[in-house]
């Protein structure tokens, strides 16, 4: 999906949560979106030719390359994006009233940014996971 193709999901999302027939203690079930790509340099040694090994503390031995080429290539993020399908009870019931840690303001259908490899699958309903508020560091304002 392209980022300029990404248009408000929260009828979608409603829709959806309205057929899951669970309520959620402490997770949001979230439904990923598309890896997102990003551009990153990336080293690596050129050829065989190495200089001498240089003995380090512990008899370890650092390996030094005479030639390193770098890159730009295009890879996954470490972050990725999804939608709220449910939120859990405990986020309406305590986070949001704690007026001492305000918490973002989330809803179904917002669209949320997590560590890719945060949360577990839920495999009771296809291509969706389970992340803790804690797990969010983001909602896209669309």
């Amino acid at each position: 999906m392209e980022e300029d193709k990404l248009i408000d999901q929260t009828q979608l999302a409603e829709s959806v949560a309205a057929k899951i027939d669970y309520e959620f203690a402490d997770y949001f079930l979230v439904k990923p979106l598309e890896p997102v790509m990003v551009k990153k340099e990336i080293s690596s040694p050129v050829g065989g030719e190495v200089a001498s090994p240089t003995k380090v503390e512990d008899e370890i031995k650092a390996v030094d390359y005479k030639e390193v080429k770098t890159e730009v290539k295009e890879v996954e993020s470490d972050f990725r994006k999804a939608v709220i399908l449910k939120m859990p009870i405990s986020y309406n019931n305590q986070v949001k009233n704690d007026e001492k840690y305000p918490a973002l303001d989330l809803h179904v259908g917002d669209v949320v940014v997590f560590r890719s490899y945060a949360g577990n699958w839920f495999d009771l309903i296809k291509d969706t996971r389970l992340i803790r508020l804690y797990d969010i560091v983001a909602k896209e304002n669309i």
